[in-house]
């Protein structure tokens, strides 16, 4: 399939979805709209589910022919899928935070990973770059009150268990609303010990048995929470560790995924992104069997939510923290038709796999093609538990409960990224602004900008800049009046920078 005419048809063709289904707005009326809450007047539980650099296409049900994800395509299928959905940055932790809090990582100044260079010790291949990256702020301020702190407040149990990556102690989860953390502190991989497999020493978990696998862990140790707590109103949030680098995974995975690719006939194929090198085809055996171990870990989760009596009244969301890695360490996937991948701003870095489960609200199988963005967790489920929203804390995010009620279009003109750094994966700092279907890059180095229509060019192979100059010139207004409001720091001409 030509990657620039893929389009809303072919996304649904390949993900499965009934020939019949609309191709504009959310599919499927509610089945019982406007019940906010839990059922029985029971409060309504949540578990959220974030994976780590997992791609838009890297499940089955967003149309992934290799990756085996039969526990996601699931809940799919139980809830609703959004095609549109964005993560608020091409790399974790900004995206992490504006989950936490509600608000775009420009507003807080957690714009880049932590860990990442400051202006004042930039190293390796930022020394002779033409800017030097914009400050930003390590940690998600303790000022900020987060959806488990918001969610405590009117009596729910507050767990977490996987990848933090949001500061170091002072800032872990149990500082800022969980009641329960297993394995989140400061580090962004599982980089000590045996990695993915036990033992782990990993300050905030014990270790297991030996060779135990680290996303079957995390599923257990959430669904024992689950029913630990199924009397009382609960937020479950696993944030895997998976799929994000080291690349490990079980030798009998390896060895189905090797074969598979045999069978179907696979290799390697490569084009060109910048200066990298970018995987075009999904044909990773380790990676895939990294993706099916975190699947078989949602499905652990699921299954136990089902056999505790709770699926009914508990809502499930999934997505990932940034798009799939293709362009650097190991290029372990593609996102294609998307282009590019994690620390880009092109689609491959931000557009997500997004689902959401709502028992007797969305209709099971249903898509949307609303773009909705991480911020939006937040007052999304304040408003589906029939909890006060709080506007001054979730500013940057939008209640999507309209959508998943089966309406098909949200009030808001834009949703805006600003990515003042340079990322390990070959990313330049950039910004954009995505207003319907048409979507501006403007590029800090030398000031450029390239303008795309989404709905007709997903893989942003067309640049309309010069041909639409009243468009581009509204959003280019668009996002820099934004970028004002949120007062975002911008990055500076860098003095060492090579001639």
């Amino acid at each position: 399939m030509n990657a620039g005419r893929y389009n809303r048809r072919d996304f649904l063709k390949l993900a499965g979805f009934a020939a019949g289904a609309a191709v504009t707005g959310c599919t499927g009326a509610a089945q019982n709209a406007g019940s906010n809450g839990g059922k029985s007047g029971k409060p309504l539980n949540f578990v959220f589910i974030l994976a780590d650099d997992l791609g838009w296409k890297d499940l089955g049900v967003y149309g992934s022919e290799f990756y085996e994800t039969p526990n996601i395509d699931r809940l799919a299928s139980e809830g609703m899928l959004f095609t549109d959905g964005y993560a608020a940055c091409p790399v974790c932790s900004p995206t992490r935070a504006s989950i936490m809090a509600g608000k775009y990582p420009a507003r807080m100044d957690t714009t880049d990973w932590f860990g990442a260079p400051q202006p004042h010790n930039v190293r390796g291949h930022w020394l002779k770059k033409p800017l030097l990256p914009a400050p930003y702020v390590p940690q998600l301020p303790l000022e900020e009150v987060t959806i488990p702190e918001a969610l405590k407040q009117h009596g729910y149990k507050t767990f977490f268990a996987g990848k933090w990556h949001l500061g170091h102690e002072g800032f872990y989860p149990e500082d800022q609303g969980f009641d329960v953390n297993i394995g989140g502190y400061f580090r962004g991989g599982p980089y000590t010990g045996k990695r993915y497999f036990s033992p782990y020493d990993n300050p905030k978990m014990e270790n297991g048995p030996e060779g135990e696998h680290l996303p079957i862990r995390l599923g257990k140790e959430t669904a024992k929470f689950v029913t630990e707590n199924k009397e009382r109103p609960f937020l479950a949030y696993l944030s895997f560790y998976s799929v994000h680098t080291p690349l490990m995974t079980t030798e009998e995975l390896k060895k189905k995924y090797q074969q598979k690719k045999k069978e179907m006939g696979l290799e390697a194929e490569w084009g060109k992104q910048g200066e990298r090198r970018e995987r075009l085809v999904q044909e990773h055996a380790v990676y895939a069997g990294m993706v099916e171990a975190m699947d078989t870990a949602v499905g652990i989760v699921l299954d136990e939510l089902e056999e505790q009596g709770l699926a009914e009244n508990t809502a499930v969301m999934f997505m990932s923290d940034n798009g799939g890695l293709s362009t650097s360490e190991g290029h372990p996937t593609s996102n294609v038709p998307l282009r590019a991948g994690k620390g880009w701003i092109y689609e491959g870095g931000i557009r997500e796999p997004w689902i959401v489960k709502w028992p007797g609200v969305t209709k099971p199988g249903s898509t949307c093609d609303e773009p909705v963005i991480s911020t939006d967790f937040y007052p999304t489920m304040l408003d589906m538990a029939g909890l006060p929203l709080m506007p001054e804390q979730h500013k940057d995010g939008v209640s999507i409960v309209p959508l998943l009620e089966g309406g098909d279009s949200l009030d808001r003109e834009a949703i805006f990224w600003h990515y003042p750094h340079y990322g390990n994966q070959g990313g330049s700092p950039s910004a954009a602004v995505r207003a319907g279907e048409y979507k501006l890059i403007e590029w800090y180095e030398d000031d450029s900008v390239e303008l795309y229509n989404l709905e007709k060019d997903i893989s942003e192979e067309h640049d309309l800049s010069e041909k639409m100059p009243e468009k581009t010139a509204e959003l280019r207004m668009m996002l820099h009046e934004w970028q004002e409001e949120v007062d975002a720091k911008m990055p500076k001409r860098n003095p060492n920078a090579a001639e």
